[in-house]
């Protein structure tokens, strides 16, 4: 079992918090790209708030750690690891809570590369708590804009887990290879969505996920719970406006491994494990 300080230490250890990867220049740039309400930054949010780019830092430097000085504009982004501590308790608890009540729960990731095990390893802990792990077709194609314009992708699961491929794409759908787009869009989940809708079948009680998954699905109106990067302001104003229950704040791009210890704190935490 993974303790509150072992798990501190192992975030700045692997950078998943302290000292993180993600420059402090990007993350003002991409907060005043929402400020300026870019579609890029916002994922589908539509906030109710007028954020503008210093009351953005306030609530970053509030939920993730952030410095709150304007006046520091380069070098390494920090995340406070007892926030991401914090909010992984809380994100747990609202696992177990789902487990508990064995709602219908929606996973998604649009970081399959590197976040597609910790979904996946709560897929299996929910399915086998008795929870109905939905991953409703779309068989239409999704068309998300990327850097090299329009591209069509195909809603497809991975162990429980709903990502965005390239239809191009081929090769086997297995966890170990990861397959699918990194993206930020809200499109992925709202097909999830209406697929489950057209074909008449369940839809979720809660939405675990990152980015456009979480923001796209908090703002439709389903309860989303998940994880955000400290350059990924949506999320926590998404949170802030009560449409996420819970973000955490974590660096999003470390090894895959590296949120194993994540993982089964988790797990712990909820009473999932397996």
């Amino acid at each position: 079992m993974v303790s509150a300080g072992e798990l501190r230490a192992h975030l700045v250890a692997a950078r998943v918090a302290g000292r993180v990867a993600t420059s402090r220049e990007e993350s003002l740039r991409r907060y005043g790209l929402f400020a300026a309400r870019d579609p890029r930054v916002t994922l589908g949010l539509e906030p109710e708030g007028e954020w503008g780019a210093a009351e953005l830092l306030r609530l970053m430097a509030d939920r993730c750690g952030v410095s709150a000085d304007p006046r520091e504009t380069s070098g390494e982004d920090v995340i406070d690891p007892d926030c991401t501590v914090a909010a992984l308790d809380a994100f747990a608890e609202r696992l177990g809570r789902a487990a508990h009540d064995r709602i219908p729960v929606l996973l998604g990731t649009g970081h399959p590369h590197r976040l597609l095990g910790f979904y996946a390893s709560l897929a299996a802990a929910l399915s086998a708590a008795g929870c109905v792990v939905l991953t409703p077709s779309y068989v239409r194609g999704v068309d998300i804009p990327t850097e090299f314009g329009v591209r069509r992708h195909i809603l497809r699961y991975v162990a429980g887990v709903a990502v965005a491929r390239p239809a191009e794409g081929g090769g086997p759908l297995t966890p170990e290879s990861a397959p699918g787009a990194h993206t930020h869009s809200p499109l992925p989940v709202r097909a999830a969505l209406a697929g489950a809708a057209e074909q008449g079948g369940v839809l979720p009680g809660l939405v675990v996920g990152d980015h456009g998954f979480i923001c796209g699905a908090g703002q439709l109106g389903f309860e989303a719970i998940g994880l955000g990067d400290s350059d990924d302001p949506a999320v926590f104003v998404a949170e802030a406006e009560g449409r996420i229950s819970v973000a955490v704040p974590l660096d999003d791009t470390v090894r895959s491994d590296y949120y194993r210890p994540l993982t089964r704190y988790v797990l712990n935490r909820a009473w999932l494990s397996q």
